[in-house]
């Protein structure tokens, strides 16, 4: 589902201590359970939707009950079968098809699921990629970020074939380039911004580019300020102000477009840990419409909503 993150003021501020929407009960296979979350996204009745990469399903998790969510892809054991997933790791909402949108990822392939109720399986809409994260575009371009080819494509809907849009020059460190490219998200102006894992940054690639620019991170591996550790999920709001998920610093952060020499810690920052102001690896990232943050806890099994502070 294409939507800009609304002008969330540089200055804003989310509660320290997060709620627990979905999961928190361990990891397991069971209904109020999540086994290594990823992606999700959170729809306008802030229903929660998240790949439940362990248990190869994607869950759904409903604002009147965070006991107990449910099974709306997979679920049906580890296989390639079109009822089954493989470690799905994204997930994205087509509105006009009222679908899914999955990434595959151990079947290396990106599949569509039906959100009707009687849907018992899927259909393989782009096969033979080593997809890891989603986006789309307002014009139901699918963008893909691909391991093995260590780039981003952009594909017309219903297409196999898709055109290269950052990366693909080999893995490794230059502009041109990525190491292990995770989640993505695709703005207005069809400018691609990547978390690339293994260089530890977030790169922007404006439409037609041919190489990136260095957006948050850039500086090695570290917990400084302007550093990251192993980026995964991302968000840009209308100002082109980045929040990423610093996923082995166990934080979220802000990077600004006034200061791209470091970020400000928006929520967690105290180390892996359990409580409600502590992340354990955090994955995934959404913003509902009343700009409350979301994230995927991964290492708790666990879905976070952090909310707005609301200022007089």
């Amino acid at each position: 589902m294409f939507s800009l993150v609304a002008h969330i003021p540089a200055n804003a501020n989310w509660a320290p201590n997060g709620v627990t929407v979905a999961g928190g009960n361990g990891c397991g296979n069971a209904a109020n359970q999540l086994f290594w979350p990823g992606g999700l996204f959170v729809d306008n009745n802030q229903t929660v939707v998240t790949a439940d990469f362990a248990n190869h399903r994607i869950m759904q998790w409903r604002k009147c009950d965070a006991t107990n969510g449910q099974v709306v892809a997979g679920g049906n054991g580890k296989g390639n079968g079109l009822n089954q997933l493989n470690h799905p790791t994204d997930v994205l909402f087509d509105k006009k098809t009222n679908s899914l949108i999955i990434c595959d990822w151990g079947n290396h392939r990106i599949v569509r699921w039906s959100r009707r109720r009687d849907t018992a399986q899927g259909e393989v809409l782009i096969d033979n990629i080593y997809c890891w994260g989603l986006a789309m575009d307002e014009r139901r371009n699918l963008y893909v970020t691909d391991w093995e080819k260590q780039q981003v494509s952009r594909h017309r809907f219903g297409e196999q074939t898709g055109t290269v849009v950052a990366g693909g020059h080999g893995k490794c460190s230059g502009l041109n380039q990525f190491s292990n490219p995770t989640y993505l998200f695709v703005d207005r102006h069809h400018s691609v911004y990547v978390s690339d894992k293994e260089n530890h940054r977030v790169m922007k690639w404006t439409k037609g580019a041919t190489e990136g620019i260095v957006v948050a991170g850039g500086k090695c591996g570290g917990c400084a300020l302007s550093q990251l550790n192993c980026p995964q999920g991302l968000l840009v709001d209308a100002w082109g102000t980045v929040y990423v998920a610093d996923s082995g610093n166990h934080r979220v952060m802000r990077w600004t477009q006034k200061d791209k020499t470091q970020g400000t810690v928006v929520v967690g920052g105290k180390g892996a840990g359990t409580l409600a102001n502590q992340l354990n690896v955090p994955f995934g990232l959404s913003f509902d419409q009343h700009d409350n943050l979301y994230v995927v806890d991964n290492n708790n099994h666990r879905l976070q909503r952090f909310s707005l502070e609301k200022h007089c």
